[in-house]
């Protein structure tokens, strides 16, 4: 398909979508209140710890690294009272919740809430309704979720079992990285510097590095495991700029969940997970006794991009090794292996897809990537590092994303004008060889357009969106993640989308709330927009973020009573 005629497609498509009556309406449902209310509370503090012979201080929740799970129900209403006792702005977004009629507690700073100032207060409340699995909750401003951030674990309701043989145990694994340096400062220093992100000194699992690390020799995670055992290991990536691959030495991973969702088994001997991404799996004890690596490496799909490489190391140790015994080494894929991650999301299949969108009222085509824009600083050399002397930014559809400085939902709910565009584009604005070309200049200046603007979605819609990465700058895998819902992955593939080829899965698409889009490829997502409020999309890797490879939707308000948008909290933080 040309170039032209699939800008027709797109084109007609689109009108005959926006034009035409929605088939069918969201169906009004009672909302629960929850089986009962957890609650929690939540100090936003500054701690000291000792990583790789050097002692640093780090924000944390209640002085922990990682922070504390965060225990509940599937229906279960969540309380969490958060108190920031740093100087340092604050928000907690409870990645994965799909915050129904609690769109005010969702957390992006600038978005959905001015962030929590020093000795401030704000109190999160909202239903896990018809959730259970395993989520992560993370500060979201700035790159304070390097150190803040921990895990959500749903569990079903009394009496109602998992859908796979029930474990012996279960086990958290939180994946991370780790910087010498502040980093709330590192940001500023990458963004006034214009080029690309700095490199994490270490990798951890549940906060240690590994004996691979120096001084880390005693600084290992360890799981005690019986022989003969079956483990659920809850996988969380709370990574802040790296995708990772993860292994278990001679032992088998059969994948039973996915961002919260139940997937068909699926067993592997690796696995890649995208900073956002919780993935369950099952490892049964069938070795002999001994100390086996838990192994996690980097996944780079980008070009000539510097990262750290070496792993890092947690143990499963048998009952009875020996204490002094040394852990066999995990395999892990080289760095670069599209294909093992292709392979991963091949194997993700949703047990029960009973919500997907088979016919579509609204089409959308997103491209995503970086840009060069052009050097206007006096100190080049200190402010112009990105290609050719030009500054790194990065943009869906060409437009490079400004964090507003009210809250988005606050000027909508309060119809504040002038803070935001309602005029994101639903396709591209120039079509061109996405994978292989650019649109313009590159690497002088690639165009980008700077701006707040959001695409504004019915009430009840059924999207399709197309995710497609470019390679303006490199073509890279991108960790997309959608606030407020989640969204069935219909369908992935190499290259520049086409729909006359694309392969769709309309019968067992795994439901996820964050997709890695494939290096030099595309991704086809549909959900139902039945959550009203402004609700924050952008890439997981935080150095893309602060470039601007974000954007919003905003949920029109519908007809019925729990359809309207919820009136603020009164303890909003102002800005």
């Amino acid at each position: 398909m040309s170039s032209s005629n699939f800008f027709v497609w797109l084109s007609l498509l689109l009108s005959f979508c926006t034009s035409s009556a929605l088939a069918t309406r969201h169906t009004a449902k009672h909302w629960p209140r929850g089986a009962s209310t957890r609650f929690y509370e939540f100090k936003v503090q500054k701690t000291y710890v000792t990583k790789l012979c050097e002692r640093k201080e780090i924000i944390t929740i209640n002085g922990m690294f990682p922070g504390p799970v965060v225990y509940a129900q599937e229906d279960d209403r969540v309380i969490v009272k958060v108190t920031n006792e740093t100087p340092h702005n604050a928000t907690i977004h409870w990645h994965g919740v799909r915050q129904r009629l609690s769109c005010w507690a969702d957390g992006p700073s600038y978005i959905t809430q001015c962030p929590i100032q020093a000795g401030q207060t704000f109190t999160y409340e909202f239903t896990l309704f018809q959730q259970k699995g395993t989520l992560l909750w993370h500060a979201h401003v700035s790159w304070l979720r390097a150190t803040v951030h921990g895990a959500i674990v749903v569990y079903p309701k009394p009496g109602v079992p998992y859908p796979f043989p029930h474990p012996y145990e279960e086990h958290i694994l939180v994946l991370g990285e780790y910087w010498f340096k502040n980093a709330l400062k590192l940001e500023k220093q990458v963004l006034a510097s214009g080029g690309g992100a700095p490199i994490a000194d270490a990798f951890l699992i549940n906060g240690h590095p590994g004996p691979l690390y120096n001084c880390s020799s005693n600084d290992v995670y360890q799981i005690e495991v019986m022989p003969g055992k079956t483990y659920l290991l809850r996988i969380i990536s709370a990574a802040l700029n790296m995708e990772h691959f993860f292994s278990i030495s001679n032992h088998k991973m059969t994948i039973v969940e996915a961002d919260g969702e139940y997937t068909k088994p699926f067993t592997v001997d690796q696995l890649m997970i995208t900073p956002g991404q919780t993935i369950n799996v099952l490892v049964h004890a069938d070795q002999p006794i001994g100390k086996y690596d838990m192994a996690m490496g980097p996944y780079m799909s980008a070009q000539n991009i510097p990262f750290q490489n070496i792993t890092a190391i947690a143990h499963f140790q048998y009952t009875g090794a020996s204490i002094t015994s040394i852990g066999v080494p995990a395999e892990l894929p080289s760095f670069n292996n599209n294909l093992a991650v292709k392979s991963h999301l091949d194997g993700l299949r949703s047990l029960n897809a009973t919500d997907l969108p088979l016919e579509i009222d609204t089409n959308l085509f997103f491209t995503i990537g970086l840009n060069v824009e052009e050097c206007h600083s006096t100190t080049p050399n200190k402010s112009c590092q990105g290609p050719n002397g030009g500054v790194f930014a990065a943009s869906m559809n060409n437009i490079t994303f400004v964090k507003p400085q009210i809250a988005l939902l606050q000027s909508y709910y309060e119809s504040i004008q002038g803070k935001y565009r309602e005029d994101f584009p639903s396709v591209p604005m120039k079509v061109y060889d996405y994978v292989n070309g650019a649109p313009n200049n590159f690497p002088n200046d690639t165009n980008s357009l700077n701006g707040t603007r959001v695409k504004v979605l019915e009430y009840g819609s059924r999207v399709q969106l197309i995710l497609q990465d470019t390679g303006t700058v490199t073509t890279e895998n991108h960790p997309i993640h959608l606030h407020g819902y989640s969204f069935y992955v219909v369908g992935y593939g190499s290259g520049n989308y086409n729909p006359m080829t694309a392969n769709l899965n309309l019968v067992d698409p795994p439901y996820m709330n964050t997709i890695g889009v494939p290096v030099g490829g595309w991704a086809a997502l549909r959900f139902t927009a039945d959550n009203p409020g402004v609700w924050f999309m952008h890439c997981h890797l935080e150095i893309h973020t602060s470039w601007g490879l974000s954007m919003a939707f905003i949920v029109k308000n519908g007809q019925g009573p729990l359809e309207t948008l919820p009136h603020p909290p009164s303890d909003l933080p102002k800005c």
